[in-house]
């Protein structure tokens, strides 16, 4: 969405009623602060409000749309497209409001909106309980739930947003409400993959499942046998038992090799993971298994020294609802003509008890999705850019054939509004619109992978 601003030389009436900080361009904090994680973007917001309560979150919310300002909300920062900022606008920067509170009787969680899934893996695990999160340890609870949430544990335990038991929010008029299945329903359904169109969630109630252990890491082949490495996944994948979560990925190792990886996670003992994750050792030899007993918060942190903030990310994506032969070879014919080392193309298994939610239930509708590809460019001179971006975009193109749909967080720079309805089946589309009718009509919060008002 393009528009001129109106430019702001008050925020007095901010500044006095918040308890966080207002950062203005002047303030020493401002560069550091407006940085978000991936470097390609670059946004110059008339103001940072850090906000610590759901009063600070009202205030600004109030004051922006008094002035007719664009409103960013951020969580972690994490979005690809890097929606977490706008230029010229406010950002609602919800960072300092990361307190995780568990209750290990009723086996839940409740989590302030601008908390890391770092913090909640922290948090559920010493109590032995855990919920999906990220893979990326750094990735928002916020941005990650409300658009579905997939992750390690998924297969088991469903994706983020299946065990959302209920969200607070700030709404576009400034009013505190409080969602879940009986209190505001259609917002509620809406929150569980609808992104962020409906308000600033400042809380999440999550369900908690028993951690008793994780089984994890990396088995590591040469990329000359990717096809077959890849049909071997697949294979095994569709297979699995629910507590065994498969990814695939082509990428680089540390010295610049290119190689395929199997990242196996089973929920449960070494010895309950040895007999489901052997038939993925089936194919080799590897050139490493580099699985073993590992804690869920270490696991959880794995990717994340891959991940790091500041780089170019450009991302593309498409659901699979099968992984054909003539599939994989085009995944791999392209992955092999990456332009940049630090690229990866990544295969997420879907399945287990992610297809068992009706897909009428939540706003995310893939639930026969088998696979998620993502396709990650990533560099670090900004002189790369259209060489790495034009890969990703002939790779994405390749794949069009083969799609059934895109995961609205995989959503990147430069995505329209008719990558956000391949988001959504038509009737999930249009119900989104008609509850965006009803709690943003004037579409407030559009710096999101927007929904327009029905």
């Amino acid at each position: 969405m393009s528009t001129v601003l109106p430019s702001v030389s008050d925020w007095t009436p901010l500044t006095s009623k918040l308890g966080g900080t207002v950062i203005l361009p002047d303030h020493d904090a401002y560069d550091a602060t407006r940085a978000v994680w991936n470097g390609m973007i670059d946004l110059r917001p008339a103001a940072i409000a850090r906000c610590k309560s759901v009063e600070d979150v009202q205030s600004a919310v109030e004051f922006g749309r008094q002035h007719g300002l664009e409103l960013a909300i951020r969580g972690g920062g994490h979005s690809a497209a890097g929606l977490g900022s706008t230029e010229g606008g406010l950002v609602i920067d919800l960072s300092e409001m990361n307190a995780v509170q568990v209750d290990p009787e009723a086996r839940t969680a409740v989590v302030q909106g601008g908390a890391k899934w770092k913090d909640v893996d922290e948090a559920t695990t010493a109590h032995g309980l855990a919920t999906t999160g990220g893979v990326i340890s750094t990735t928002g609870v916020g941005g990650l739930t409300l658009g579905g949430g997939i992750g390690t544990i998924m297969r088991l335990y469903g994706l983020a947003c299946d065990n959302l038991l209920s969200a607070e929010l700030v709404l576009a008029t400034g009013e505190v409400v409080t969602a879940d299945s009986t209190s505001h329903p259609d917002l509620f359904w809406a929150l569980k993959g609808g992104g962020g169109n409906f308000g600033v969630v400042t809380e999440f109630t999550f369900r908690l499942h028993p951690m008793p252990g994780l089984y994890g890491g990396m088995i590591l082949h040469p990329r000359e046998n990717a096809l077959a490495a890849i049909r071997h996944f697949r294979d095994v994948a569709l297979n699995a038992p629910d507590e065994l979560g498969i990814f695939a990925a082509l990428l680089h190792s540390p010295e610049g090799l290119p190689i395929v990886a199997y990242l196996p996670w089973y929920v449960g003992t070494e010895s309950e993971a040895s007999f489901s994750i052997e038939p993925l050792r089936t194919f080799g030899p590897p050139m490493a298994d580099l699985t073993a007993q590992t804690p869920y918060t270490v696991e959880q942190t794995s990717l994340d020294e891959g991940f790091p903030p500041g780089m170019h990310v450009y991302w593309k994506s498409h659901f699979l609802s099968q992984l054909t032969d003539e599939a994989i070879a085009t995944i791999v014919e392209h992955a092999n003509q990456a332009p940049s080392p630090l690229s990866a193309t990544l295969l997420e298994t879907m399945g287990g008890a992610v297809a068992r939610v009706p897909v009428d239930a939540t706003a995310f509708p893939h639930r026969d999705a088998a696979f998620n590809l993502a396709i990650i460019t990533r560099w670090l001179d900004p002189a790369d850019s259209d060489v790495n971006i034009a890969w990703a975009r002939s790779f994405f193109d390749a794949m069009q054939s083969f799609s059934s749909g895109v995961y609205v967080n995989y959503l990147g720079v430069g995505d329209d509004s008719s990558r956000v309805s391949d988001a959504y089946a038509g009737a999930t589309h249009q119900r989104l619109r008609q509850v965006k009718r009803q709690y943003d009509p004037d579409n407030l919060f559009h710096r999101n992978q927007n929904l327009l008002p029905a």
